[in-house]
């Protein structure tokens, strides 16, 4: 009972927080795309985007790239894109040939742009490093985290909206 009770509060507390959706931004001014073509919300559309804002030299960031990198490894092929933003702290982090070396060194199989003036980050508000959006489907970010922690929640929201979307 209190596991049927529990499950009918998560899912209560997801649909509050789908209720409240806002459609996600584009992929605005992007300086380079690595491991990837550009990609755009549009053309992702029908997936579970996960976007996370993060930079090489953070090590909060750092610390989060072990969970990020699992999910993608995890739930790629059941619908999940994970794209990685990279949005520099500090000026030698423009640099493309050392976020490349930092997609290497980190081991990053997903897609990165290279958001060197912040349109992107200023597209969705953000503020933080790092930061992780959800957008569902439908193409509206339904979740946000700032900072490392809650990766069990931010899993099973990832959870949630890959059977929702399928």
């Amino acid at each position: 009972m209190k596991t049927l009770i529990a499950a009918l509060f998560a899912a209560a507390s997801f649909s509050a927080q789908a209720a409240s959706a806002s459609p996600a931004p584009e992929f605005t001014g992007i300086n380079n795309w690595l491991n990837s073509p550009p990609l755009s919300m549009q053309q992702l559309r029908g997936k579970v985007v996960l976007v996370d804002f993060w930079t090489y030299t953070c090590i909060n960031c750092i610390r989060t790239l072990p969970y990020v990198k699992s999910w993608h490894e995890k739930y790629k092929d059941k619908g999940l894109v994970v794209v990685g933003v990279h949005t520099p702290e500090y000026p030698f982090e423009r640099s493309s040939s050392n976020v490349q070396a930092a997609i290497k060194r980190f081991g990053i199989p997903y897609a990165v742009a290279q958001d060197n003036r912040y349109a992107t980050w200023q597209a969705y508000a953000n503020q933080y490093w790092p930061a992780v959006y959800l957008v569902n489907k439908q193409g509206q970010v339904v979740y946000s985290h700032f900072g490392e922690g809650d990766y069990a929640e931010t899993e099973a929201r990832i959870r949630a909206l890959l059977a929702e979307a399928n």
